[in-house]
């Protein structure tokens, strides 16, 4: 990265947070509650996985995983977020938004390969039933989570690399509520087609290829459940694949919005509020959906829930 006259302290400034003080304490008790319950959430998915025998299964450490990717994934912005919704003083230096950039990317870039090696846990499993155990052994589901958390840190620490070695504007201002690609790339002076399909090139390996394969997976999916006879094995089938798939289309829906698109559709105001979706609302959803759309889970949380209020010396 090229930091040639310019201070890796050079600071931005956030102008996204709201000015006034009800609004404010109000941003902070929403950010708060949704941050709170993002984390509970997660934590008792993890921790049911973990200390429940009959989940010790590919699909349910998958699950797991995702769940801790999206702790990590949160922790990296809204933490800062809060602080900056109470603090009168809202910038992060050069050097910390290439590292806030760096995690928050490559750790949602991680969701979206996590989010297609489900679909391929999805695919054997109703595809290849009999071969089901030696295919999706654990060996190879602990490399498929490596693999996406290390190609998604890959990529954003590639893209980041090359944005901030662009030279910005006078002007700092972040009109966001941390360093987003977005507002971080309009703040550079020298625009050029090059860099608007850099980061398309970025976003289509760490987005559409991933849905790509995802789509592809349930077209075959899809294919075999057709052939079921039975109404009933068709709907044990969908089932299976219903929060996987619900997942799938809130996160990618968000992400393909904010990413896949020219420079010159950005807006500003309406980029914030999108970004809220994916950062706070798509991972309080989560939890949800995929306990709330599944019997095992719901059943293995209340008994873990239960154990522990009941048992306060465990």
């Amino acid at each position: 990265m090229n930091w040639q006259n310019r201070s890796v302290w050079m600071e931005f400034a956030f102008l996204a947070y709201p000015s006034r003080t009800e609004l404010r304490i109000l941003s902070f008790l929403g950010i708060s509650l949704a941050y709170a319950f993002i984390i509970t959430g997660n934590v008792i998915i993890v921790t049911s996985i973990q200390t429940e025998a009959r989940l010790h299964t590919p699909m349910y450490y998958f699950l797991g995983s995702l769940s801790g990717v999206e702790i990590c994934y949160t922790a990296v912005v809204v933490p800062h977020m809060l602080a900056n919704t109470l603090q009168s003083e809202k910038t992060i230096t050069l050097l910390g938004c290439a590292v806030q950039m760096v995690f928050f990317i490559g750790l949602g870039s991680a969701d979206c390969f996590l989010l297609a090696a489900m679909a391929y846990d999805r695919y054997v499993a109703i595809c290849h039933p009999l071969r089901y155990p030696l295919i999706m052994t654990l060996p190879l589901c602990v490399r498929l989570v490596v693999a996406s958390v290390l190609i998604g840190l890959f990529l954003a620490l590639q893209l980041v690399a090359f944005i901030f070695s662009l030279p910005f504007c006078q002007a700092r201002g972040i009109q966001h509520f941390f360093c987003d690609v977005p507002p971080v790339l309009h703040l550079v002076c020298a625009k050029s087609h090059i860099h608007e399909q850099s980061v398309l090139v970025a976003a289509t390996l760490a987005i559409a290829v991933p849905f790509f394969l995802i789509a592809t997976s349930y077209v075959f999916i899809v294919d075999a459940v057709l052939q079921v006879r039975s109404a009933a094995g068709r709907r044990r089938a969908f089932s299976t694949c219903s929060s996987h798939l619900t997942v799938v289309l809130l996160q990618y829906g968000c992400c393909a919005f904010m990413y896949l698109r020219p420079s010159s559709s950005y807006r500003p105001e309406q980029d914030q509020l999108i970004s809220l979706v994916y950062t706070l609302g798509t991972p309080v959803l989560n939890p949800l959906i995929y306990t709330l759309r599944n019997g095992e889970m719901k059943e293995v949380i209340g008994k873990v829930v239960t154990r522990n209020c009941l048992s306060p010396n465990s």
